[in-house]
């Protein structure tokens, strides 16, 4: 009976993360007319060849436009981001130093601090500096991430015997050295999992451009759809662009995923050895 339930449960927690994905896919097929007149979760006339077409050459192709921004803001931060945080997590594990739980702690505070509340302090930040509507606006406040130092800093502690770094260091290899060409690989696992996560969220961003960005060729691409969104009352065939839009904004991230899972993979099976 709770194998049978667990397995209902997990049913039904599928369908409701799986209904509005296929509702996107569907939607995404069908032209204007058939999005009201036919059944919203089956499939019509297959469109989806001419409404991606219509919507990379609808006004000179600002969906790749804002595409490549998100790229730009989501790859770059989360490549810096994560090794920012395996530094970090490294040295509050590896190096006693004074103060440095402290450290730790204001890193822990700094992860329940939702990003939501640092949106407006850090417009006024870059208001000071004249740097708002810029890319690095976006990018700069993107880099930092206290759930992946914490992470980092516990994986680091579990998966870097100290016995390797002191053998290290009688070989002559520094501490630079021994972190990047011995530590870093034994972290992998966990620094993928921050890669991921800082991706997901950077991608998914929302709030921080909504506030930092007026000018329309340096949106991401969750505030393009959203701008255009807006404007479904005035332009109708634009509903038929943000649904096609949303769908091929989640493609990236399904890649990424499928991509990235092996990694998860070798990283558990090398736990269970352990």
């Amino acid at each position: 009976m709770s194998r049978t339930a667990a397995m209902l449960i997990m049913g039904v927690f599928t369908l409701y993360f799986l209904v509005p994905i296929w509702w996107l896919l569907v939607s995404a097929t069908k032209d204007r007319g058939q999005f009201t007149s036919t059944n919203g979760l089956w499939f019509a006339d297959m469109n989806l060849g001419a409404n991606i077409s219509d919507l990379l050459s609808f006004r000179d192709g600002v969906f790749l436009r804002w595409i490549g921004n998100s790229l730009a803001y989501t790859g770059g931060a989360a490549l810096i981001g994560t090794l920012l945080a395996a530094m970090c997590g490294y040295a509050l594990a590896k190096y006693s130093f004074f103060g440095r739980e402290m450290i730790f702690n204001v890193v822990l505070g700094g992860v329940l601090v939702p990003a939501t509340a640092l949106a407006l302090p850090l417009f006024l930040i870059f208001s000071k500096v004249d740097a708002t509507n810029t890319f690095w606006s976006v990018f700069l406040p993107s880099l930092v991430s206290p759930f992946g130092v914490y992470l980092t800093r516990i994986y680091a502690a579990a998966s870097v015997p100290e016995e390797l770094l002191e053998a290290a260091r009688l070989d002559g290899s520094s501490e630079v050295r021994t972190f990047f060409t011995v530590s870093i690989r034994l972290m992998f696992p966990a620094l993928v999992t921050v890669f991921l996560f800082q991706f997901v969220a950077i991608w998914n961003n929302f709030f921080l451009p909504l506030i930092m960005l007026r000018d329309e060729s340096l949106f991401p691409v969750t505030l393009g759809l959203y701008s255009w969104n807006t404007q479904v009352n005035q332009i109708p065939e634009l509903r038929g662009y943000v649904l096609v839009g949303a769908l091929l904004s989640i493609v990236p991230l399904i890649i990424l995923f499928l991509v990235l899972q092996r990694f998860w993979r070798s990283g558990l099976g090398t736990g269970s050895i352990k």
